[in-house]
């Protein structure tokens, strides 16, 4: 997983491919491996004084050193040992002795106690960023939050809150209500923090539920596309979103322009019992007839800063570049979307970064260019008043949608509505 990243995958994309031959055990403890390593990275060089050793080792080094100070079911000798033999297969007996030394060195130092490393875990120019954004207090709770093993969150699809709830209950799975109501926290009951992996839970195959982070739930409820109406979700993949949606009464066509990731996009909505039809298509390219549109959806793609805690590789993928990149696709996005919609429609703009270039600029200067569209407040739920708001403290001072991981405990989000006034 760690090679496939450094050679540019995500850390979801390795996993998939590297851990399907695994038992459920060494699944969990393969992925817990890669994920500390890549939250602990900046970290266990400095601890490591990688830049003396062998460019092959970097890994194996990193990989002992994260469990013999992060890991306590791991014994230190496993962790030694094993690390060792890795060196050894990779780079020879020169190279396992190096491996041998170092990775004994720290357990001398660790003890037997197991404690995390200190210092920096992002990137300074990110943290700084960030300081300028929220302050040095609450970035400083973010970087707490991106460091911390993230939770697991389901969104009912074919079985209801309640029969998920039982369900799970009834193997074992602790369940509580996620943020602000927004689906089912979910953990392993004699192990809180561990990760369920969604193909072991009860329901899965049966299609029962999704999974979706809160942020990702709200930002859906806080569209608020009135039912029946047909909406392009033009960037859909993997179809959270989308299932939300249709769920939500909309008609959905779903659409994304990378190929590679439809299979994925039409298997979460065949496994969600929703009739949403799926295209490759490019929204750069007009896929529809200008102003056919009652409601379109653009989430895109971004930095996905809001996202580092679940994306830990993430935090080493972004840079002030990329930041500059995503906003410039977003503008067109946008622009090609609001085409597309016809007067008295809906547009709906959504990311899952933090970065104010992303979100409100784009929408500022977006409106700025675009008369004929204008912010529109979602509208006043059904009774009970709790179904489907939209709590207050996820609203922006202009009426748009974003929660801060570092404040609203889930993923970072933001979502912006506008309607075709004319």
């Amino acid at each position: 997983m760690l090679d496939a990243v450094r050679g540019g995958a995500t850390l979801q994309g390795a996993r998939a491919g590297a851990l399907a031959d695994l038992i459920e055990r060494d699944r969990r403890l393969a992925y817990e491996l890669a994920a500390g390593v890549l939250r602990r990275r900046a970290q266990l060089d400095r601890m490591l004084e990688l830049a003396t050793a062998d460019p092959r080792l970097h890994d194996v080094l990193r990989l002992g050193a994260y469990q013999l100070r992060a890991l306590a079911r791991v014994p230190a000798y496993a962790a030694v040992s094993t690390s060792v033999e890795l060196a050894r297969a990779l780079a020879g007996e020169k190279a396992a002795r190096y491996v041998n030394q170092a990775l004994r060195k720290i357990a001398r130092e660790t003890g037997s106690g197991k404690r995390e490393t200190n210092g920096a875990t992002h990137p300074s120019w990110l943290v700084a960023r960030w300081q300028r954004c929220f302050g040095a207090t609450e970035a400083a709770r973010l970087v707490v939050w991106n460091d911390t093993k993230p939770t697991f969150t389901i969104q009912p699809a074919r079985w209801s809150v309640e029969a998920l709830t039982v369900e799970l209950r009834k193997a074992g799975f602790g369940v509580e209500e996620a943020a602000y109501g927004a689906g089912l926290r979910v953990s392993s009951a004699n192990h809180v923090s561990r990760f369920p992996f969604p193909a072991h839970l009860p329901g899965y195959a049966a299609g029962g539920f999704v999974v979706q982070d809160p942020a990702h739930a709200l930002a859906c409820r806080f569209a608020a596309i009135p039912p029946g109406t047909i909406v392009y979700d033009a960037c859909a993949a993997p179809g959270g979103k989308a299932v939300a949606l249709e769920r939500g009464g909309a008609r959905v066509i779903a659409g994304d322009a990378r190929r590679e990731r439809v299979g994925r996009l039409v298997e979460t909505a065949r496994r969600s019992g929703v009739a949403i039809r799926v295209a490759v298509a490019d929204l750069l390219a007009a896929p529809f007839r200008s102003e056919a549109l009652a409601a379109v959806l653009v989430d895109a793609p971004c930095s996905a800063t809001g996202t580092m805690a679940r994306h830990p590789d993430a935090r080493w993928r972004v840079t002030p570049r990329t930041i500059a990149r995503a906003a410039a696709r977003q503008r067109a996005l946008l622009a090609a979307a609001a085409a597309l919609v016809r007067p008295g429609g809906l547009l709906v703009y959504a990311t899952c970064s933090l970065e104010p270039e992303e979100n409100s600029d784009i929408v500022t200067e977006f409106l700025a260019r675009h008369p004929q569209f204008a912010r529109v407040p979602p509208p006043p739920p059904p009774p009970p008043p709790a179904a489907g708001a939209v709590p207050a403290a996820l609203l922006t001072p202009a009426g748009d949608f974003q929660s801060l991981p570092q404040r609203h405990g889930m993923d970072g989000a933001y979502a912006a509505r506008l309607a075709r006034v004319r």
